[in-house]
C-alpha cells in the first residue's frame, strides 16, 4: 500500500473579498442543499465545530425532507440565499452531499455569489456549489462536513487540516510517487472536485472547465470506466483541454473492474492524460473516503511540483 505524507506549513493569511477566513467565535451557517440527512448528523458536526471554537446555526430547513432530497427546490434555495446574505454567517457548512445541488444554480447568479463572498464547505454532490463560486471569484472549501468530522469528534488529521485551513493557515501537500505520474511543473487555479457532478455543469455559466489556466483535480465513486471516459472525451470535444495546466487524480472507487481492457481506473486515465503533455499526478489523498480525502481550497491559485520524489501541491 502507498503512504502520502502531509507537511502544514503556516503562510501568510490570505484574506480578501472573494475569500474570508474565520476567527474564534465566527458563525458557521449548517445547510443542507442535497440529500436529506439526520440530527444526529448535523448535532455531530456542530459539536467538533463549536470545539474548534465556532458557534454554530442551523438553516431553518436543513433537516427537511422531500423525496429524498432535503426539502424543496424553493426550501434548499431559500436556505443557501439565507446563509450567503446573514451577515452574522461567516461560512457555511453542508450538512452532507448526495444529490439535488445542482438544483440550486439555475436560481442562483454569479453576482449573488460575489456580492456574498462565504467559503462553503463540502464535496461530493457540493461539487457544484464549489464550481459556482470559482466561476464567481469566490473560494469555497472542498472537504469534509457534518458527517466526517463528526465521526473522530474532529480529531483525525483530516479534520485538524480542515480546521486550520479555515482559520486561514494553508497545508503544503507531501504525496509519494506514483509510477504512472508525469513530471512536471504546473501553477493554475484549483478547481473540480466531483467528476460526475461537474461534468454535468458542462457548458453553464458555472462550468469550471471554462476557466482558463486551471489545476484540475478529479475524484468520483460508482462511476465506471466507461463513463469516466466520456467525461473525459466531454473536455477534448468542447475544446477545453488547453485550459487545463495540471491534473491532480484523487480517489475512485466503487467501481467494476476490469473494464474496457483496463485494469484499474488509474490505466484507463493514463491512457489519455499520458497525450495531454501536462503534469499528472495519481492517488491524490482526495475522494470519498475521509482518511483520505483532505481539504483543498477551491478557486485558489497553487503550485503543483511532480518529480521522482513526488507531488508537492502548496498555496
Amino acid at each position: 500500500m502507498k503512504k502520502y505524507c502531509l507537511i502544514s506549513l503556516m503562510l501568510c493569511w490570505m484574506l480578501s473579498l472573494s475569500a474570508q477566513f474565520l476567527h474564534q467565535g465566527d458563525t458557521i451557517a449548517i445547510i443542507s442543499p442535497s440529500s436529506s440527512t439526520d440530527t444526529t448528523t448535523i448535532n455531530g458536526g456542530i459539536r467538533t465545530l463549536e470545539k474548534w471554537g465556532y458557534h454554530c446555526v442551523v438553516a431553518p430547513n436543513a433537516l427537511a425532507e422531500y423525496h429524498g432530497f432535503a426539502g424543496t427546490i424553493d426550501e434548499r434555495q431559500s436556505d443557501l440565499l439565507w446563509a450567503l446574505r446573514e451577515p452574522s454567517v461567516k461560512a457555511i457548512m453542508c450538512s452532507r452531499g448526495g444529490d439535488g445541488a445542482a438544483h440550486l444554480l439555475a436560481r442562483l447568479s454569479l453576482d449573488t455569489l460575489r456580492n456574498n463572498p462565504k467559503m462553503i464547505i463540502g464535496f461530493s454532490d457540493v461539487t457544484a456549489l464549489l464550481c459556482a463560486q470559482a466561476r464567481a471569484g469566490v473560494k469555497g472549501i472542498h472537504g469534509s462536513m457534518c458527517h466526517a468530522i463528526k465521526t473522530y469528534e474532529g480529531n483525525d488529521t483530516v479534520s485538524q487540516t480542515l480546521r486550520r485551513m479555515l482559520a486561514g493557515d494553508l497545508p503544503t501537500y507531501n504525496v509519494a510517487p506514483h509510477p504512472l505520474n508525469i513530471e512536471g511543473k504546473a501553477k493554475g487555479i484549483v478547481v473540480g472536485g466531483n467528476m460526475s457532478v461537474f461534468n454535468d455543469l458542462a457548458g453553464s455559466d458555472f462550468d469550471p472547465i471554462m476557466l482558463n489556466g486551471i489545476i484540475l483535480f478529479i475524484e468520483d465513486t460508482g462511476e465506471g470506466m466507461s463513463k469516466v471516459d466520456r467525461m473525459l472525451h466531454n473536455i477534448e470535444v468542447r475544446g477545453l483541454q488547453s485550459h487545463i495546466r495540471a491534473v491532480i487524480v484523487g480517489q475512485f472507487n466503487k467501481y467494476k473492474h476490469p473494464e474496457m481492457g483496463f485494469d484499474d481506473m488509474y490505466s484507463m486515465l493514463n491512457e489519455y492524460l499520458q497525450h495531454w503533455h501536462i503534469p499528472v499526478c495519481y492517488d491524490f489523498p482526495v475522494g470519498h473516503a475521509h482518511l483520505k480525502n483532505f481539504p483543498l481550497l477551491v478557486g485558489e491559485n497553487a503550485t503543483l511540483i511532480v518529480s521522482q520524489d513526488g507531488v508537492v501541491l502548496h498555496y
